[in-house]
């Protein structure tokens, strides 16, 4: 524990350090082209993921990168454990436009640079009126070739905790006849929602192949969703555990 301490501790501050180069381009980055202003500000998680494997001892491993081999313009529904999720999907993806609170726009100088990347920007209050706004946003954003990320719980969830999907992902399909590219993964595993310390090992990302949407309706094609994540969920905690959660990996728990 001491030196798990040791290193979330130094981890933290320096990537807060290396975060400072990048306050300007969140105040002015308005001023660069679009397709720039974007990979300009999201390669701060290029830092990120190099500091946490020097100094945490975390990697990762991506699975079913071939089921990204559409152009872009694809709707994803990936799950969410962690802050590090959010970095390492525009990696994988052309300019995707996340699916997120409006109140992550009020942070200063971060919600500022947040804003200039165009986000799907939602009021999580609103009920109905939420869900038009993913709809009519989500839409714009496909039809002009970007990615849509859609995290189909609405937030970040720890590894042990009950899922709770909603309807917002499907609907958006359904309107925009866009099938369904479902992510899993179990960063929350290593680096937990809410808490400071980080766990070395290996993140592990599942890409999944499209679920169509032909013929489906909005609650079908949810479960169908919640049933592909979370079954890779399960798979991953059962082959590589879950040392934030306890769960121990098959070949331990059977000894």
């Amino acid at each position: 524990m001491p030196l798990a301490f040791i290193r979330s501790l130094l981890f933290l501050l320096i990537s807060y350090v290396m975060l400072i180069p990048y306050i300007p381009v969140m105040l002015i980055g308005w001023l660069l082209p679009a397709r720039r202003r974007y990979y300009v500000m999201f390669s701060y998680g290029f830092v990120v993921f190099w500091l946490a494997r020097i100094i945490v001892g975390l990697r990762w491993q991506i699975e079913g990168r071939e089921h990204l081999a559409g152009a872009p313009g694809r709707l994803i529904a990936s799950k969410h454990q962690s802050t590090w999720d959010s970095m390492i999907l525009p990696q994988l993806l052309h300019q995707p436009a996340f699916v997120l609170k409006k109140e992550l726009l009020w942070i200063p100088i971060f919600g500022t640079g947040l804003a200039g990347m165009g986000p799907i920007a939602i009021d999580r209050k609103a009920g109905s009126q939420a869900l038009k706004q993913i709809i009519k946003q989500g839409k714009a954003a496909l039809s002009q070739g970007r990615d849509v990320i859609i995290f189909p719980e609405g937030t970040r969830y720890s590894p042990d905790a009950e899922p709770s999907y909603k309807i917002g992902a499907a609907m958006l399909a359904l309107q925009a006849k866009a099938d369904v590219i479902p992510i899993a993964l179990n960063s929350g595993c290593h680096w937990k929602k809410g808490q400071f310390l980080k766990y070395p090992g290996t993140i592990h990302v599942v890409i999944g192949p499209p679920i169509p949407i032909a013929g489906k309706k909005a609650d079908a094609l949810t479960e169908e969703i919640k049933q592909w994540i979370e079954g890779q969920q399960q798979r991953l905690y059962r082959q590589y555990g879950c040392p934030n959660t306890g769960i121990a990996p098959e070949r331990q728990a059977d000894r």
